[in-house]
This record gives C-alpha cells, structure tokens and sequence, in this order.
C-alpha cells in the first residue's frame, strides 16, 4: 500500500534477492538397472512424504547454495538402460549448472492410495524425483467415484485425464515419464500393475476388500524389489496403521501440509521488548499524515518484523502499531486507531480487548483487501466482522452488499435435503448469522432508535431490521464457479472446513472494490481428512502473510460469557 512521503530525504531501501527456479531432468524407466554415478556429487530432493524407515544409503552431496542446490554430473546409462524403448534424459542447466537424477535403487517407490488421488487430483506430479505405483484396484475404485457433481468425482476425473495424457501411445508394461504432459517439477516415473503379483500376506486378511488388495500389492512389491524403499501412501489413519502392522513402510500424504506443528502458524502480532525504544529511538524519524503517526526506526528486530503484523509494548512508553514496511533492520511502524473507546464504535460495538482492536483496525481499512481472522468460541470473529461489514455497507456506502458463505458440513448426523430457494436452505446454516444480528440490532449494538426511531418503538425497529436484512445474502459455495463479487463484503465463515483447493476458488471470485474476511478455528475441524496442517484456513493464514493488502490476527481471549470461557478451558 502507498506509503506518505517523508519531509526528509530517505535511504535507500534494501533489494531482495530473487531465487532462481530449479529445472529438472525427465526421469529414469522404473526397470532400469542402478548405474554407477560419474561423480559423487548427487543432491536428492525432499519427496512429499517423509517415510521414517531407514534409507538406502544415498550418493553424498555437495553443499548447496541457497537458491538452487549444487550441480552434479550425469550418471554414466548401462548397456540395459541403452537398450530401454524409454527415451534417455537429457540434462538441463540453469544458473546453478547441471542436475542429475538418482539411480533407481535410491528413488522411493510410492503406492498411492485411491484417497490421495480422490484428495488433490494432481498428487501424481508431487512426488518430485521419486516413482510411483498404481494397483489396478486404485484404477478400479477411480472408475466408481467419477460419477457426480461433487468435488470427489471431479477430481476423479481429473486424474483419470491425467492418466490417459501420460499414457498416449506408450504401452503400459514399461515405466511412463510423469513429465510427459508438461508438469517439469515430476522427475519420476508411473508404473501401472499389468500383471498378478504374489498376494501371500503375513496376516491372513480377506482380499475381497479394496484395502487388503492395496496391502497385498505393496507387500508383494516390497518383497520382489528388496533394494527399494516401497513406501504406502494413504490419507486412511486404518490402512496406514494395517500396513504398519504388516511390517509395510506407510505415510500420509503431506505435500498440502502447510504445517507440521499448528502452534507455528503465524498470529499477526508481536509483543516487543521492555527495551525496545532503547534499541531501536535512535537517529528515529516520524512523521504524521491523515491523523496516523509514522516511524521509521532501525535495530535488529526489524529484521523479524513482517509486512502488516502488529507490534505493542506496554509499559511506562506503551506502544500499539503495525509495520507498514520492512527492509533488512528498517522497518516503518503506523499507530491505530483505539476502537476500545466509544467514540470510534463499530455499529455501537467496540474492542474489549487488545486483540479485538488490531482487528478492527484491519477490517475498517480500506486498503486490506483480504483478513483471516481465528480464534476458538466466543472471540467475537463474526460479530467483529458482521459490525464492521454493516458500517461500510449502510452508513459509508462503501461496500454495496453483503455475502455471507460457509462449508456445509454437519457436526452430527446429516438431517437430509432441504426444501426452499438457495437461501432457504442456507438458512439452518447461518445461525450464528441470526445470533450475532440480534446482538448488533437489539443488544449491545445500534438499536433502531439510533437509525430513524428516537423512541425505539417496534414497527421502525422492524423496518430497520428488513433494511439491514436487505443488504445481506447468503451463498452457497456449490454456486462459486464462474462467479465475480464487484465491491462486496465477503464473509467466509467456519473456513477451516474448507480444502485449499476450495479457498482458492471462494477468493478467486473477488472482483474490484471487494474485501474477503474468513473467519474460523482449525481446532474444530469437521472435514474428513483434513488436519490442522492441511485447512484451507491454514494454507491462506500462511500464503498471504506478508501481503501488503493483507492481514490476519488470531483472536486469545473469549468475550461471550465466562461461562463459555470456562468451558473453552476446562473441555
């Protein structure tokens, strides 16, 4: 976002260094035998999933660089690999030299599950250097999920296209460049089972069930390549854990991880030192514009500070700001507004706490054009953003609708259709769209004898709740495609449900003008197979951190009803 000019003349900012992009060679045929490396020098890139068994000793790397890992010389090919129908490799260079491919012993061989697929229609070309391998059950039960309108069947489709693409003309008894359609970062190959294979488990288990078909083949492929590392990978916690018990390597897929740990997803704030001013007052400037005070100040912690994080020290020299700008140990801090005093009420709301008024600061500025807010129940994220959505909407006229939109996942059991409009049927999900009204309309927020009702009697009251009514709608995300909000407030509420794939969608569809407010709490994940690491919430939280038109604020404390608070804790 622009910043004021100085009345002084400035330094000059600090240049970031731009990475170089990695390019890849096409991989090796699965079959090939393992060749002798020309030098010692062969770096192995980090696969999707980690397996924590024992590795097959890898060749030794040189010390990469920290844009792209050190160059390496090409394997001397083997009379067989010659031989092979499969076209040989070329290498490729860039700023960093040549790159080099493992030998097939070193690659992992991973089997994937049909859940991995039916999850990120594009896991096939996530596995970097490493192959991978298809039973026919998997291709078997793809067959039976395509069908529909939903999110699952289209992935299915989607990777039944990729793989017809990868095949074209080649035939399926050789390994198939994963490359082969134009997904350059995919240096493995794809195997395909054509054939029977040895099905002996160490436990006797029904093969009628599509898992225990799935087991049987990797265990039958661990047996047959006993130089290999096969490794199951399943977003199943039970087929993982079966696997387990068989003695088979199994993993969850975990290229959508954002996070391993949810305690290291950024917060949005900051707490400073007591001797902050200590350090970093020195040779300080500041200066005002448009009732915000600015300083740009110079100390090590400024190297830490991101782009829209708030920082605050409390004290004998208290201080409440957000960094507008950051370069090497510069930064620009900007003072906020105190929304915790009634004259600056939001829809006669204001912040009871430090956290709620770094959020109003971000939802009543026009320059962010995309919040996240999180916090467990009773932090006030709908009604902070509903309250904020209202002011823009109906008093500064800045904004010309309201879209309220949530995933319809069910905490208990499904009650079945429902019958009415899109609307209607939303309506049962929007209860805390109604709760948070009443509290903005008849409680603690502006009644409608501060609209047009001096007197606050009933039938004005009324009307003022229709005019308000008005101004919001409610959206079904099954409707999104295609769609294009121009100059709306976009509430998403309870976004962790959300896959990444699906958050992308919802905030692709914002137009000019249009601000998008996702609300939500990853310890309430209602979705199967997505985790705290993996919720569309997670992944947008961490992607637009540092965005100069976004912010994000995790909410501490709760504000409903001690009772509430209590039970937060104590549950």
């Amino acid at each position: 976002m622009p910043l004021p000019t100085l009345p002084t003349k400035l330094g000059t900012l600090l240049s970031e260094k731009d990475d170089s992009v990695i390019l890849a060679d096409p991989p090796v045929p699965l079959d090939e035998p393992e060749s002798p490396p020309a030098s010692p020098n062969a770096p192995a890139r980090k696969a999707a999933v980690e397996p924590r068994a024992k590795k097959t000793a890898p060749a030794k790397t040189a010390p990469a660089a920290k844009t792209a890992p050190a160059s390496a010389a090409k394997p001397a090919p083997s009379k067989s690999a010659a031989a092979s129908p499969v076209q040989q490799p070329k290498p490729t260079t860039n700023t960093s030299g040549k790159r080099t491919r493992l030998a097939p012993t070193q690659r992992k061989l991973f089997v994937l599950d049909t859940n991995v697929l039916l999850h990120d229609s594009n896991s096939l070309f996530k596995f970097e250097e490493h192959d991978i391998f298809l039973p026919m059950m998997v291709l078997e039960e793809l067959d039976h999920q395509k069908k529909g309108l939903s999110e699952v069947a289209r992935n299915a489709r989607q990777v039944s296209r990729s793989l017809e693409g990868l095949v074209g003309d080649h035939g399926l008894d050789k390994p198939i460049n994963l490359d082969g359609i134009g997904n350059t970062e995919a240096l493995g190959a794809v195997t395909f089972q054509t054939s029977a294979l040895d099905t002996s488990l160490p436990i006797q288990l029904p093969l009628g069930k599509a898992d225990n078909a799935i087991l049987a083949v990797v265990n039958a492929l661990t047996q047959s390549m006993p130089k290999r590392e096969v490794v199951l990978v399943s977003k199943d916690i039970n087929m993982r854990l079966k696997a387990k018990a068989l003695g088979l390597l199994a993993e969850d897929y975990r290229h959508d991880h954002v996070l391993d740990d949810s305690d290291l997803l950024y917060d949005g704030v900051m707490p400073l030192p007591d001797n902050f001013w200590t350090k970093h007052g020195k040779n300080m400037e500041s200066w005002q514009q448009g009732g915000t005070t600015f300083y740009r100040i110079s100390g090590p912690l400024c190297s830490q500070f991101m782009v829209n994080q708030f920082v605050f020290t409390e004290g004998d020299d208290p201080l409440y700001a957000q960094v507008r700008e950051t370069a090497g140990n510069t930064a620009v801090l900007a003072t906020l507004r105190d929304y915790s005093h009634g004259k600056n009420n939001v829809w006669g709301i204001t912040a009871r706490n430090r956290e709620q008024n770094f959020a109003l600061n971000l939802l009543m500025n026009p320059d962010f054009d995309f919040i996240s807010l999180l916090g467990h129940a009773g932090t006030g994220k709908t009604l902070l953003a509903l309250a904020s959505a209202l002011t823009q909407t109906l008093e500064t006229k800045r904004y010309n609708e309201i879209i309220i939109t949530r995933a319809t996942v069910p905490v208990g059991d499904d009650i079945g259709f429902l019958p009415g409009t899109e609307e209607e049927k939303m309506q049962p999900w929007m209860g805390a769209l109604e709760d948070n009204l009443e509290v903005l309309h008849l409680g603690t927020g502006k009644s409608s004898g501060n609209l047009s009702n001096p007197q606050g009697t009933e039938a004005p009251r009324n009307s003022t709740m229709e005019l308000v009514r008005s101004k919001i709608k409610v959206k079904s995300l099954s409707f999104m495609r295609g769609r294009t909000f121009m100059n709306k407030f976009l509430i998403i509420d309870e976004a962790q449900n959300l896959t990444p794939k699906q958050m992308k969608t919802l905030v692709t569809r914002a137009g000019p003008g249009t601000k998008i407010v996702c609300l939500g709490n990853i310890a309430q994940i209602d979705t199967p197979y997505l985790t705290e690491g993996s919720s569309g919430l997670t992944y947008v939280v961490d992607r637009f951190k540092g965005w100069p038109h976004a912010g994000h604020i995790t909410l501490q404390r709760g504000e409903r009803s001690r009772l509430a608070d209590y039970a937060s804790d104590a549950l």
